[in-house]
């Protein structure tokens, strides 16, 4: 069996072959996408919406979206990165996942190595509470959990997801002590919430919007760098005064060793989908929170992610 080395070395060839000239690239095989979470989930829509804008921008390209859920994200990760770098082969990245895993430990990949396609969504991290609740804002909230210490617990999708992160940075910055509360996703914290049985939850604003715009919910704060416009009037952490950014940034990217020509056609495709006005309305009606990123400014992104994470992790482990 040929290894990963000798395999891209043979690549040029390969690709200059007659059989693959009367079938170049991508027409001689369906690109399959790995997806690390469920179906119909955020990532799982945020891959088949923009993959529908992609497609007719490489003439001739299949694409087949296969989910491979497990351990965390950390199976379809480990997928996308040990596949053969030959454009055939994608997958959905999300920073705080994919970065916090090889935080926590040594999965079968490494972040910085991935091909970075396009970042397409940046979900803010935000906190939740029910419309009875007391707390009108984060000072009310910090001033609450200062006087008495872990006594209000906070609800999220899992320890080290970006729900978690973004309460232990809030206690940084504010000096509270809140309880963690891990469930599994969302749709378990949200039931507790609207239920009056969770003081605090934790979960992004795209997941959120639609209940805060019925009156269910009510969002102390937004962790975006600026307001995301489906939630205009919801101010971030930074306004308030809390220096804290988070969400879950998702996104495209490869196996290392993509060669370049392949690469920068599946940018380009990507740059123009993400541009496209249809697109950017479908991703409004689906409350996709954009955030357009290509190539190596998608790199950066997740780049100066896993620096923030490895250094909270040296300050407070989120895991045992």
């Amino acid at each position: 069996m040929p290894t990963r080395r000798g395999a891209l070395a043979a690549l040029p060839a390969l690709l200059a072959a007659p059989a693959l000239a009367q079938a170049p690239w991508p027409a001689a095989r369906a690109i399959e996408v790995f997806v690390p979470f469920p179906a119909g989930g955020g990532v799982d829509t945020m891959v088949r919406g923009i993959l529908a804008q992609v497609a007719p921008r490489l003439p001739g390209a299949r694409f087949v979206v296969t989910n491979r859920p497990g351990a965390g994200g950390q199976l379809g990760f480990e997928a996308n990165f040990n596949a053969a770098p030959d454009g055939y082969t994608l997958g959905a990245a999300t920073n705080t996942a994919m970065n916090a895993i090889s935080v926590e430990r040594t999965p079968r990949y490494r972040p910085a190595e991935f091909t970075y396609i396009a970042n397409v969504v940046d979900d803010p991290a935000a906190f939740w509470v029910h419309p009875d609740s007391p707390w009108k804002d984060l000072a009310d909230l910090a001033a609450a959990a200062r006087a008495q210490p872990e006594a209000f617990g906070v609800g999220t999708a899992g320890v080290g997801s970006d729900d978690h992160i973004l309460q232990l940075t809030f206690e940084e910055a504010s000096g509270a002590r809140l309880i963690h509360i891990p469930y599994n996703g969302t749709a378990p914290t949200l039931r507790d919430l609207l239920g009056g049985r969770l003081p605090i939850g934790s979960f992004n604003m795209g997941e959120g919007v639609t209940l805060l715009r019925e009156g269910r919910i009510r969002c102390l704060g937004q962790a975006g760098p600026r307001r995301w416009e489906a939630a205009a009037d919801i101010p971030t952490f930074r306004e308030q005064g809390f220096d804290i950014l988070g969400g879950s940034a998702r996104g495209i990217a490869g196996p290392p060793g993509i060669p370049l020509p392949i690469r920068d056609a599946l940018r380009e495709a990507f740059r123009g989908a993400l541009a496209d006005p249809a697109f950017v309305a479908e991703a409004a009606r689906l409350n996709l929170p954009l955030r357009p990123l290509i190539g190596e400014d998608y790199a950066a992104m997740m780049a100066a992610d896993l620096d923030s994470l490895r250094r909270l992790w040296a300050r407070r482990p989120w895991k045992d």
